[in-house]
């Protein structure tokens, strides 16, 4: 697991609340059907529920940068690259984060925003909520790129995130077991559910891999639960990311026992790469 906080650079003007609203949704392609997150996160929801979807991501294709009718604040309408390779094997490219503007019109297009009043987010908050599904999408690439360090080791290549996609009314088995111990242990556990779960597809470099669709590459399937913590010293949200590969082959279930038993082995047996 990661701990990440919203940076404290953040200006100091900006509405707490608009933090808040985007730990409701922190990734950017949100595709499921779920009432709570669905009211609070801007993405287009529903995957298949409207034309011109990107089947990656199911966000629209072309997300305008035209200021709405009544809007007052002129929002940033520059998009920032993230540093997560395209799951393109034969180009270097990298996804793009829907700039504030987009963001916006995406909330009022589907009905998050009235723009007479604007209710129900200030539009001050929505630059807020903008870095912060950046910020944990940048979280989940670390997180991602450390397990994923003994194959990048071996083939001196760098994996690349060919799909993703949010599943927040789908709790993962791990997510079910944590918050049965939280209820059966509620001193020792935390019953707390996750507010968000996306399900990222990897590719992983692979020379032997005979997948026709991306050559070179084995698709590896991620899991992420996304927890509220506690503000920080400074009011602002603190944010657990449980990512792991799923448990849909062996080769992913070593990996998650060798990482979890591996610090257990070290201090008990000494660690021979000190």
């Amino acid at each position: 697991m990661g701990w990440f906080w919203a940076d404290s650079k953040i200006n100091n003007t900006t509405r707490k609340e608009g933090l808040n609203e985007a730990a409701k949704c922190p990734v950017a392609g949100t595709t499921a059907n779920h009432t709570e997150v669905s009211s609070a996160c801007p993405v287009m929801h529903g995957p298949g529920s409207e034309a011109g979807l990107n089947p990656l991501n199911n966000i629209p294709q072309a997300l305008s940068h035209h200021k709405q009718p009544g809007q007052k604040l002129d929002l940033p309408k520059d998009r920032t690259v993230s540093s997560i390779p395209k799951g393109n094997p034969s180009a270097e490219e990298f996804w793009e984060y829907p700039s504030p503007q987009q963001m916006y019109n995406a909330m009022v297009r589907k009905g998050k925003i009235d723009t007479n009043t604007g209710e129900e987010i200030p539009e001050d908050a929505v630059e807020s909520m903008v870095f912060v599904h950046n910020f944990l999408n940048e979280g989940c690439w670390r997180e991602v790129l450390d397990w994923e360090q003994k194959y990048t080791e071996e083939t001196n290549m760098e994996p690349k995130l060919l799909q993703f996609m949010g599943k927040p009314s789908q709790l993962s088995p791990r997510a079910r077991w944590y918050h049965l111990l939280g209820t059966l242990f509620p001193s020792h556990f935390s019953s707390e559910l996750p507010f968000d779960r996306h399900d990222w597809v990897v590719l992983r470099p692979d020379p032997t891999s005979a997948d026709p669709e991306t050559p070179g590459y084995r698709k590896v399937r991620y899991v992420i639960d996304f927890y509220s913590g506690a503000d920080d010293e400074d009011g602002l949200p603190t944010f657990n990311l449980d990512v792991r590969p799923a448990l849909d082959n062996l080769t992913n279930a070593k990996d998650r026992f060798v990482r979890w038993t591996q610090p257990i082995l070290d201090e008990y047996f000494g660690n021979d790469k000190k």
